[in-house]
């Protein structure tokens, strides 16, 4: 599997590290030729979504990404990648995200960004994710899914609020696989 990380800002290290230890063939996307590989999957990073959709629309990557997603392209997304995906971000006017061309909004949910708290606030827990109990979970700065429509389907939850979701090409969490 070809997987294409988003590596403008963020743990896309890290992220890149954790799709390579399942097998993958890796590739970071830092410009638009780099669009120009086979990608089977786009994992986009855990980091600043304010300056990671930002950095979208300026290198131009914005427009050809979500064409992809919406034809189908499936994607990974942790943390601020969920904020990217998500239909809705509660305290958008607060950020440079409130430019509809700084996220892709193909997620049928709302979120709101650092709902557990600012750096300080992360924490580390064990839950269950899709059916397996004792899964790590790390939660850094982490939104908090608000409202998800009946289509998406719920993988884990915390304290009663999903923290990840699937629906059609698309698995999204709130808190860190890549680190556990």
């Amino acid at each position: 599997m070809n997987v294409g990380v988003l590596s403008v800002q963020g743990a896309f290290a890290e992220m890149a590290a954790y799709w390579r230890r399942r097998g993958a063939e890796v590739f970071e996307i830092r410009q638009r030729v780099d669009l120009s590989r086979k990608i089977d999957l786009l994992a986009l990073p855990g980091g600043e979504s304010t300056v990671q959709g930002k950095l979208l629309a300026d290198l131009g990557l914005f427009a050809p990404l979500k064409e992809r997603i919406d034809g189908g392209l499936h994607v990974f997304a942790v943390c601020a990648g969920l904020i990217l995906l998500a239909e809705k971000i509660e305290d958008a006017e607060r950020c440079a995200e409130a430019r509809p061309s700084c996220w892709f909004g193909v997620l049928p949910v709302a979120v709101r960004r650092n709902a557990y708290g600012r750096q300080l606030g992360s924490f580390k827990t064990v839950g269950t994710f899709d059916g397996r109990p004792g899964v790590p979970m790390t939660f850094i700065r982490a939104p908090a899914i608000t409202v998800i429509s009946p289509q998406v389907e719920v993988l884990s939850v915390f304290n009663g609020q999903p923290t990840a979701v699937r629906w059609k090409n698309i698995t999204a969490f709130t808190w860190h696989p890549e680190l556990n």
